[in-house]
């Protein structure tokens, strides 16, 4: 090698091109987990199928919904759950996404991308948007799937709920990436998640409107309006049938922005949670 070959500088390892290779390096690999894993698929969908065909059977004719924004007329209880389940996809899913996060962090590919000349934020940055594409697809199934039981979505509506679902997937995977941060042992996880997923899902507008829920506990309607999983779900109900709710915008985009900015620290060695357990390994210091 010359003389002058050693001098030349190496460009396009951290420039917009380098940026976009992690990040579609880390989709990829995220999607081949997810097409090789179809249990994980099926799984996926089977608990939103069984609450919609089954259990809103049994409640479609005492739990029907009144002229309620974002709904014209009086619809049944399949039509309102459809939104929330959708999003409960997405909640299992950041969730899911998040238990790998933990294994990749200790013994997976993360660790050695953790320690590669890349930002921090950029690789949890692909990270999270690798986990809502995966989510997108199961979410657009179940939609699919529940479009032939007379869930009255108009199909303009399939297209407006697009940034929404980006938007509510994004806040979720960003929840999930911070408790990851929290949990140094992947058994542990497991318990995290059962604190965090089904207190967000049951206390939220996903299986019934807030105004039931205000009639028989006022504290609890004030929790569920504190959820942002509540927000989620509503935001992406609106967009559903040509709508928006700015409030909910604002605290799905606000919430996820302050997620991902906390686990960004946590994942810095110098400063975050893992500094204190020595590094990505979670070896002692």
């Amino acid at each position: 090698m010359s003389a002058g070959a050693t001098l030349t500088p190496v460009r396009g390892r951290l420039d917009a091109g380098g940026y976009l290779i992690a990040l579609a390096g880390i989709v990829r690999r995220e999607l081949l987990r997810f097409f090789n894993q179809k249990e994980r698929f099926f799984s996926a969908l089977v608990r939103p199928l069984v609450w919609l065909f089954i259990f809103a059977a049994g409640f479609r004719n005492t739990l029907g919904l009144s002229i309620t924004p974002p709904y014209e007329t009086y619809v049944l209880y399949e039509v309102y759950v459809v939104p929330g389940l959708a999003v409960m996809i997405q909640l299992f899913n950041g969730m899911q996404s998040s238990l790998s996060m933990v294994y990749d962090r200790e013994v997976g590919s993360m660790r050695v991308l953790l320690t590669s000349p890349y930002p921090r934020w950029s690789l949890l940055l692909a990270k999270l948007i690798a986990g809502v594409i995966v989510s997108l697809v199961q979410a657009y199934v179940f939609l699919a799937i529940a479009s032939f039981f007379e869930t009255d979505i108009p199909w303009s509506g399939y297209l407006y709920a697009l940034p929404a679902f980006l938007a509510s997937g994004l806040m979720l995977g960003a929840i999930g990436l911070f408790l990851s941060s929290l949990v140094r042992q992947l058994e542990n996880f497991a318990s995290v998640m059962n604190f965090v997923i089904f207190p967000m899902f049951f206390a939220s507008s996903a299986l019934y409107p807030l105004w039931r829920v205000n009639e028989s506990s006022a504290t609890l309607y004030w929790i569920c309006q504190i959820n942002p999983f509540t927000h989620a779900v509503e935001l992406v109900r609106f967009a559903l049938y040509g709508a928006f709710n700015p409030v909910s915008c604002a605290v799905v985009v606000g919430t996820g922005l302050a997620f991902f900015v906390m686990a960004v620290a946590a994942y810095d060695p110098g400063r975050g949670l893992l500094a204190r357990r020595g590094g990505p390994a979670g070896e002692a210091g």
